[in-house]
């Protein structure tokens, strides 16, 4: 049964083997691989009903066991991912994973700790493992024309004076019709840097008339700039609504869901706006495997807390 919203997917995944072969089929798509070696000669082990088997302690569990035949390694679809070793059951994580793809604006921790039965520190590890995973890594160069622009996140503190501020600045470029990248900046000086390196040769890029992008004409193919403070928002297709348009999208599932966010965490909530806004012309079943597929990796607590 194709399982591609999340009534189906809640109505239809009831077990834990059910979860399992669910990520299966996303992740892996018919061709099984080691979490090990990569590898695709592999054969599966255990539940041998496809159900459930009961483990050395004498517990029963679903987990859906493979073993390589190269180099002889037993691995899970959770096995090197997000999901690795977490004591949340596998239905929960693909829940949470339709939930979070689906919803345009998001979903706090709180929500997961009232829907799912989760205390709150799970949660937050929770979702924030999976903003991780939808970081982009191939960081491939975005061209055509390109906006560019920046935005202040994070909440600030009490006491600071007038024009001073702790928040981020998040500098973002936005594909017409296509991707979006953002970098959480040291500095906003480094936003011209950030645009040189986010963009391919022959890239027409449009800003503001802001004083930080006065050279960048020396270092792209093409810089137009719209007067924002002459009340100039378009000059033909030169315009920077499209990167505006993200940073109001960002700002309401920031405000409407999170109401704040600590700047520490700010990259992934950035992430995660990235994410959306470039697969927003996809399904939600597209968007939950391409999710899946790119959730390699681990980020522990005290790697999260440290963060």
């Amino acid at each position: 049964m194709t399982r591609t919203t999340f009534a189906s997917i809640s109505r239809d995944i009831t077990t834990e083997a059910q979860a399992y072969e669910w990520l299966e089929q996303l992740r892996w798509d018919d061709t099984p691989r080691c979490a090990h070696c990569k590898g695709t000669s592999v054969t599966y082990l255990v539940p041998k009903n496809g159900i459930s088997r009961r483990t050395r302690t004498g517990t029963m569990t679903e987990r859906r066991v493979w073993q390589c035949r190269d180099c002889r390694k037993q691995f899970s679809v959770t096995t090197g991912t997000f999901m690795h070793r977490s004591k949340v059951s596998v239905r929960t994580w693909v829940l949470v994973i339709a939930e979070l793809c689906s919803a345009k604006n998001g979903i706090s921790a709180r929500e997961i700790e009232r829907k799912y039965g989760v205390n709150p520190r799970t949660a937050w590890f929770v979702a924030h493992r999976l903003r991780a995973g939808m970081v982009d890594r191939t960081r491939d160069p975005l061209s055509g024309i390109v906006e560019a622009d920046e935005m202040y996140v994070g909440k600030r503190q009490k006491g600071r004076g007038q024009g001073m501020t702790d928040k981020l600045p998040v500098v973002t470029v936005v594909e017409r019709g296509g991707r979006a990248r953002s970098v959480v900046a040291d500095s906003q000086v480094q936003a011209p840097t950030i645009v040189i390196d986010t963009v391919a040769p022959g890239t027409a890029v449009v800003t503001d008339q802001s004083l930080l992008y006065f050279d960048l004409h020396h270092h792209v193919a093409k810089h137009e700039t719209v007067n924002h403070g002459a009340k100039q928002w378009a000059r033909g297709v030169w315009h920077t609504n499209t990167v505006e348009g993200f940073f109001g999208m960002f700002r309401r599932h920031v405000s409407g869901t999170h109401h704040f966010v600590t700047n520490k965490h700010v990259a992934r909530y950035v992430a995660e706006a990235d994410f959306k806004y470039s697969t927003r012309k996809v399904s939600d079943a597209e968007r939950m495997a391409r999710l899946v597929g790119q959730m390699e990796g681990r980020l522990t607590y005290d790697e999260l807390k440290a963060s």
